[in-house]
């Protein structure tokens, strides 16, 4: 099986993306406080997955470049999309998980709520595991979190006092999505693997959907599996998001990332960049050379970087170097293409539709 893998950087010159809420003990009453792992070497600001996936999903949403949204229903305490990946390209692609209520008295609620008229009848628990992937953002290195106080004073009587934290860190992120699961559904008895219910099935035979019977699925044509897959890559082109941008307006769009097509699902750039002694980001080109070589023959795909011009423009211009005849990463330099961040996404999205290259999505 095929995947993408990648990584990316955040620039976060001061900001505070991910917050945890009140700090029991501040002092102020509504101190907020930002997410971090504490170690024995200091503090690690993150970003959690779910908020970056968050990002991407509403990025995908408001961009207008063609992506299919799945309705979300909710009932009472609980909140989930159509769970119909036939249908949505989010479903599909941040998979889900629908367990229908048998209770009475939900049936009656949902059959009398007008705004589910639209909704997939499902008859039977279904999960789908997502082939999108992503770990949590974390700062490459510890940082002194700074605390900032401020008052609400633009009234009569006594200022109200307020804090907030923010950091400057640059956070590094893995990716990968399995292509091979893209627009491919199963209908296995298995926990994780039981996309599709009854109705679903039934809908996949009426839309002329593949049947994979070695695999116990149905998979949508070449053409539409590849839309999905490259609007997904549009929308991290265009990536927006973050808590406190009113305050720390930062631009989440990743300022440098590094992403091939790789056999099996393993991530091989994983430790090609890191920290200096200062905290400040390094590509680390011993690393990216031995992985280019060691995980030779699981490149399937050119290697893309993007690299935005005005950030790290030392350690691009070693990495530029190294490329050079005689340079540690001269034997590979047929096979890095380097760009803006959004043109490398888009070649990226690129390769994947391009004659020759159907093999990837198998």
């Amino acid at each position: 099986m095929s995947f993408v893998t990648g990584l990316l950087l955040i620039d976060a010159p001061a900001s505070a993306l991910n917050n945890l809420g009140s700090i029991p003990g501040a002092r102020t009453d509504n101190t907020v406080g930002v997410k971090m792992i504490k170690a024995r070497d200091g503090a690690y600001p993150y970003v959690s997955a779910q908020a970056f996936r968050y990002w991407l999903r509403t990025t995908l949403e408001d961009a207008q470049i063609g992506w299919q949204k799945a309705p979300i229903y909710r009932e009472e305490k609980v909140a989930y999309t159509d769970a119909n990946p036939i249908l949505f390209w989010d479903d599909d692609l941040f998979g889900y998980m629908r367990a229908p209520s048998g209770k009475k008295s939900a049936q009656e609620k949902r059959a009398a709520d007008t705004s589910r008229a639209g909704e997939t009848p499902t008859s039977d628990t279904i999960t789908r595991v997502s082939p999108f992937r992503v770990s949590t953002l974390v700062s490459i290195a510890p940082v002194s979190v700074t605390e900032d106080f401020g008052v609400m004073a633009r009234h009569e009587g006594d200022p109200v006092p307020h804090e907030h934290q923010f950091y400057r860190t640059t956070l590094k992120g893995l990716f990968s999505l399995d292509l091979h699961a893209a627009g491919t559904f199963s209908y296995r008895q298995k926990t994780g693997f039981r996309n599709l219910d009854d109705g679903r099935i039934e809908m996949a035979r009426q839309r002329g959907l593949e049947l994979v019977e070695a695999d116990k699925s149905y998979r949508l044509p070449l053409a539409e599996r590849v839309q999905r897959v490259k609007t997904l890559f549009e929308g991290l082109a265009h990536l927006e998001g973050g808590a406190k941008q009113t305050l720390h307006y930062t631009d989440v769009a990743p300022a440098l990332t590094i992403m091939a097509v790789t056999r099996g699902g393993n991530h091989i750039f994983g430790h090609v960049v890191g920290a200096t002694g200062r905290g400040q980001p390094e590509f680390k080109l011993e690393a990216l050379a031995e992985a280019l070589t060691v995980f030779a023959d699981d490149l399937l795909s050119a290697v893309y970087i993007g690299w935005t011009r005005g950030y790290l423009d030392d350690e691009r211009g070693r990495f530029e170097q190294a490329l050079q005849d005689g340079g540690l990463l001269a034997p590979f330099r047929g096979q890095i293409q380097i760009a803006h961040p959004r043109v490398a996404f888009q070649a990226m999205a690129a390769a994947l539709a391009a004659p020759g290259h159907e093999g990837w999505l198998d």
